[in-house]
């Protein structure tokens, strides 16, 4: 487990996640799966289920929470990109931000810790999957570096529509 941990400016302390987390992340996460393309998932994960995630990530990557006044407001964790071990040193890594607190630069203080972390454990490139059209996930992986590097065409099916995905990577 890591030992990331601090506080912003703004009183928002970034941190791993814990187990006791997963009530707190399920929820941020469950509308963006129920109510938008922006997650390929349909169905959105319960509790125990997010805590078996977590758990699984930070075996060899890191989960982290950004958390203001004692509640998780978003979370970020690295993931492995694909399964060959030729890419065991590239991670996918990914950020939510609960629809309350968007557009504050929680993402940015996310992945401020998250990158430099995966750089640290040994990791050399991230990569993040975009459902298209999303400007504000375009814009903070920009922000932070990241470069794109292509487009999936129609590579989702979600409320009965084709969804493209464009990646973007940044070298940790």
């Amino acid at each position: 487990m890591s030992t990331i941990s601090s506080t912003s400016s703004a009183g928002i302390a970034v941190r791993p996640a814990r187990a006791d987390d997963a009530p707190a992340i399920q929820a941020i996460y469950a509308p963006i799966v129920e109510t938008t393309f922006i997650s390929f998932e349909e169905t959105a994960p319960d509790v125990a289920e997010t805590e078996r995630r977590i758990a699984a990530i930070q075996q060899r990557h890191l989960y982290l929470v950004a958390e203001r006044d004692n509640a998780v407001v978003g979370f970020a964790y690295g993931g492995p990109h694909r399964e060959r071990a030729a890419y065991r040193y590239s991670v996918d890594v990914t950020v939510y931000v609960a629809e309350t607190a968007r557009r504050q630069g929680i993402g940015r203080l996310l992945y401020g810790e998250l990158l430099p972390g995966l750089a640290a454990l040994g990791y050399h490139s991230a990569f993040a999957g975009i459902a298209l059209p999303n400007a504000g996930s375009v814009g903070l992986h920009e922000a932070m570096g990241f470069t794109p590097v292509g487009i999936y065409r129609e590579v989702g099916w979600k409320f009965g529509a084709w969804r493209d995905v464009g990646w973007w990577q940044r070298l940790l």
